[in-house]
């Protein structure tokens, strides 16, 4: 029973990773399929490629014209026509800053620290490198195993504790929901052997490991109590060869 259940777990961690991936690519190739490209430029594999090609040199040009005294007014006119309009406004100006807080690498942002809410009970956070009116510290406290909510929260920075994690290491730890962590999230690690786990030992190990320790030879395995009178130990036996 545990032997399929560990290959089935093994396995599964290494497919469905590749499943959900595929399953990206297929709805992205489905919806660029929909870009109306006439059939004469050939089959629907080139169209979709012909449309990344097209998207990209799309984003590189509005990119190179950003960097020009143009494209500096074009983008505050952008913006200030898109913030007159009601309603539409809120969804431009939180996809804008989801935007550039991903592309920008923001060293602030990608700093996970402890943050201790209540009663020694530390939860993980982001720094997002911003302070609020009165001076605290701006922090971002993700949900597990879902990091794509949460809550801003505003803290004092003894509240908080920074650590020597990485963005990726924090991460694995929220999307896995604690179990892994540090690395710790391979199909051969998470579901080995029983009998290689550092953790469970038999009993008979457990006796051994404690004999040696004791200098005295394993009573599991060398003759038992038997052993212990002979040797002259404190016990019934020297009491009766004292006699």
């Amino acid at each position: 029973m545990a032997s399929w259940k560990r290959d089935f777990g093994s396995g599964l961690i290494v497919l469905a990773p590749l499943l959900i991936t595929v399953a990206f690519l297929a709805w992205i190739y489905s919806y660029l399929a929909l870009v109306p490209i006439p059939d004469q430029i050939g089959p629907r594999p080139v169209r979709v490629a012909l449309t990344l090609v097209v998207f990209v040199l799309l984003v590189f040009s509005i990119g190179y014209l950003m960097r020009t005294a143009f494209g500096a007014v074009l983008e505050r006119s952008l913006d200030d026509v898109m913030n007159h309009l009601p309603g539409l406004r809120v969804i431009y100006n939180a996809s804008k800053m989801a935007v550039e807080t991903a592309l920008s690498g923001a060293g602030e942002f990608k700093t996970p620290v402890r943050l201790e809410v209540w009663d020694g009970l530390r939860m993980t956070a982001f720094k997002t490198g911003n302070r609020a009116p009165d001076g605290r510290e701006i922090l971002f406290l993700p949900t597990a195993p879902n990091i794509t909510t949460g809550f801003v929260i505003e803290v004092d920075e003894d509240r908080y504790t920074e650590v020597n994690d990485n963005v990726e290491d924090a991460l694995t730890r929220l999307l896995s929901a604690g179990f892994g962590n540090n690395g710790d999230t391979s199909a051969a690690e998470l579901f080995s052997s029983q009998d290689n786990r550092p953790d469970e030992v038999s009993v008979a190990d457990a006796a051994e490991v404690a004999a040696q320790r004791a200098g005295k030879p394993d009573t599991a395995t060398d003759g038992g109590v038997g052993d212990d009178v002979s040797d002259g130990d404190t016990g019934v036996g020297s009491s009766e060869s004292g006699d």
